[in-house]
């Protein structure tokens, strides 16, 4: 089995088209359809398994029957996940050290307060909202689909939210997991490639026995560039009625699915 640090190596090199020694090499076709050696699958969390935007957005809804705080609750869901990958590049680019999800989501948060009329809150309602993503709603199929899925293949998630967030929100959403692993394991964040090739490591697999499934294509970009297999399970709602997003088909998946119960029907899980 190669060392992590050797495959971070060849990951970065297929990401970024250059061999090892730094020269330009074509970009390694991998075979599709070829499922059979796979043991285990890992997801991605929030947008594929779970709803974080409706979520919010209740959230803030019931918040504001309780407090009378009126906001425009669609938009502050959408500001508070679109600082989401400029705080992860802060660390990855190492302008900060190390910082789990549950610290940036509070400090996207802290910016957010004035913006949204929300400074009459104190700190333990501060605490409380920062902690909505502790709290995420499942999509319709995720917990049926990942039942299934589980009597065939070791299920774990494979996110950047932090080891507690992902727990506590199993623990709500009734998630069936047979392991929580998180970027946090790997002191990094996603696409980064020791986060995957971590996660495969510590279920003691090879990459290639590992399917990474996912609703966002730069995800399963990623971990196919240090060999694990994916799964494309498209969410088009992810973003809400109003905004389109890439949810075409691509052959360069392993397998393509509507949901979690059609990628069990694809896999032959009945």
């Amino acid at each position: 089995m190669l060392s992590i640090a050797r495959r971070v190596v060849i990951g970065l090199a297929l990401v970024c088209g250059l061999g090892l020694a730094g020269t330009r090499v074509a970009t390694v076709e991998q075979p599709t359809g070829d499922l059979s050696m796979v043991k285990a699958m890992t997801f991605d969390v929030f947008g594929t398994v779970v709803d974080w935007r409706s979520s919010i957005i209740r959230e803030g809804e019931a918040l504001q029957a309780r407090t009378g705080i009126e906001a425009d609750w669609a938009a502050f869901a959408d500001a508070w996940r679109g600082g989401y990958g400029p705080a992860m590049r802060r660390v990855t680019s190492g302008e900060l050290s190390w910082t789990k999800i549950d610290v940036l989501h509070r400090m996207i948060l802290d910016d957010l307060i004035p913006e949204y009329g929300l400074t009459s809150l104190d700190e333990e309602a501060r605490d409380h909202l920062n902690r909505v993503w502790h709290r995420l709603t499942p999509w319709s199929d995720s917990v049926s689909g990942l039942t299934r899925l589980k009597t065939r293949y070791t299920l774990a998630t494979l996110s950047n939210g932090n080891v507690a967030l992902l727990v506590n929100m199993a623990k709500n959403a009734g998630l069936p997991w047979d392991a929580v692993l998180s970027a946090e394991l790997a002191q990094n964040y996603k696409p980064q490639p020791e986060v995957y090739l971590k996660a495969a490591d510590l279920l003691g697999l090879e990459p290639g026995e590992v399917m990474m499934v996912a609703a966002h294509k730069g995800d399963l970009r990623a971990a196919a560039a240090v060999g694990l297999k994916t799964g494309y399970v498209p969410r088009p709602m992810e973003y809400g009625p109003d905004r389109e997003i890439d949810t075409t088909s691509d052959p360069e998946f392993d397998v393509v699915a509507t949901d979690f119960n059609d990628l069990a029907d694809k896999l032959g899980i009945r």
